[in-house]
C-alpha cells in the first residue's frame, strides 16, 4: 500500500483539517497498554466529502489478534459478554435491530431462499448467533483465536482464525457483512474491494461504519464512541458512497440511524455490477 498523504484525503482526495486533537483518552474508552507520554493523536476532515482520517504515531495493527479482546471483554471475557447482549430485548439491541434489517432487506428484494453468509471480524459471534437463528448458514471471520472457538463451541457455526486480507479460502457466499469493521483498518477500500471475489453470482455485501457527521454534531462531539482511538477512519454518508463506489459497487441502499445503544450508525447494502458492466473510480 502507498503510503498516503496525511494532508488529503483517502477517499477523495480533498484537503483535510484538524478536527479533534487529543493527548489523553476520553472517558469511556477501552484502556490499551499505551503509555501517556505516546497518546497523542488528532482526527482530520476532508473539507470535500467530510470524511474523518486518524492521524497518530501508534501502530494499533497488532491489537486485534488478542489485545483488543483482552481489553474490550475485561469482565468475565466472552461468554459474559455475550449473554449479556444476546439477553438484551430487541427494542435495546443492536445486534436484533441489525438482524432484522438485514434479513427484511434480502427478503423484500426476492432473496429469501439464499441463506450463507460471511462475518468478517466477527468479535463476540452475536450477530452469527442471531443469522442462524434466522435460519442462515454462518461462518465467523475473526483474527482472535479465542473468538473463533467460542464460535465454534457455544454458537455452533463455522468459524476461520485469520486474516481477512490473506486468507485464501474459496468458498462463495450470499452475504458478506462488515459490521464495524472498516473503521478498524488502515485500507477499508482495499479490504472492501476483497470481498467481491466471495460473493455469489447475484451476492449482497452489507456495511456498518460510524456515522462522523451526526457524532460530531453531537454535544459530546470529539468524546464519543465513534471517535475512540481504534477507530482509524470515521465515515460520512458521501464518504461511503464513495467508499462502495471506488471499490466496484453499487449501493442499492445507503441510511444513517441512531441505535439502540446510542452510535450513530450509517449502513448500506452493496451489490457488484452485472457482468459485463465496470463499476469503481
Amino acid at each position: 500500500m502507498t503510503p498516503r498523504d496525511p494532508q488529503r484525503c483517502p477517499l477523495c482526495d480533498g484537503p483535510l483539517e484538524l478536527a479533534f486533537r487529543y493527548d489523553r483518552p476520553p472517558a469511556g474508552e477501552t484502556e490499551f497498554a499505551i503509555p501517556p507520554e505516546r497518546y497523542r493523536r488528532e482526527y482530520r476532515r476532508c473539507r470535500t466529502c467530510g470524511h474523518f482520517a486518524a492521524a497518530m504515531a501508534l501502530d494499533l495493527v497488532d491489537l486485534y489478534g488478542g489485545e483488543y479482546v483482552d481489553a474490550t471483554y475485561t469482565d468475565g471475557g466472552i461468554g459474559p459478554a455475550f449473554n449479556r447482549i444476546m439477553s438484551l430485548p430487541p427494542e435495546r439491541s443492536d445486534n436484533a435491530q441489525r438482524v432484522a434489517r438485514v434479513v427484511e432487506q434480502l427478503e423484500s428484494a426476492g432473496r429469501a431462499g439464499d441463506r450463507t453468509v460471511l462475518d468478517v471480524g466477527s468479535g463476540l459471534g452475536v450477530f452469527a448467533a442471531r443469522m442462524k437463528q434466522a435460519g442462515w448458514r454462518c461462518t465467523a471471520l475473526d483474527p482472535d483465536p479465542r473468538a473463533c472457538d467460542f464460535a465454534r463451541a457455544e454458537i455452533g457455526v463455522e468459524a476461520i482464525c485469520a486474516d481477512f486480507m490473506t486468507h485464501e479460502g474459496s468458498a462463495a457466499f450470499d452475504l458478506v457483512t462488515f459490521n464495524k469493521v472498516l473503521e478498524h483498518v488502515e485500507d477499508p477500500l482495499d479490504m472492501l474491494r476483497h470481498s467481491r471475489r466471495l460473493l455469489r453470482e447475484g451476492g449482497t455485501v452489507y456495511v456498518e461504519v460510524p456515522d462522523g457527521e451526526l457524532a460530531a454534531a453531537d454535544p459530546d462531539g470529539p468524546n464519543r464512541e465513534e471517535f475512540f482511538i481504534e477507530h482509524l477512519c470515521v465515515f460520512s454518508l458521501a464518504s461511503l458512497a464513495l467508499l462502495a463506489a471506488r471499490a466496484g459497487f453499487q449501493a442499492t441502499r445507503l441510511e444513517r440511524l441512531r441505535e439502540p445503544s446510542g452510535k450513530y450508525t450509517l449502513f448500506g447494502f452493496l451489490a457488484p455490477p452485472a457482468s459485463g458492466v465496470s463499476a469503481g473510480l
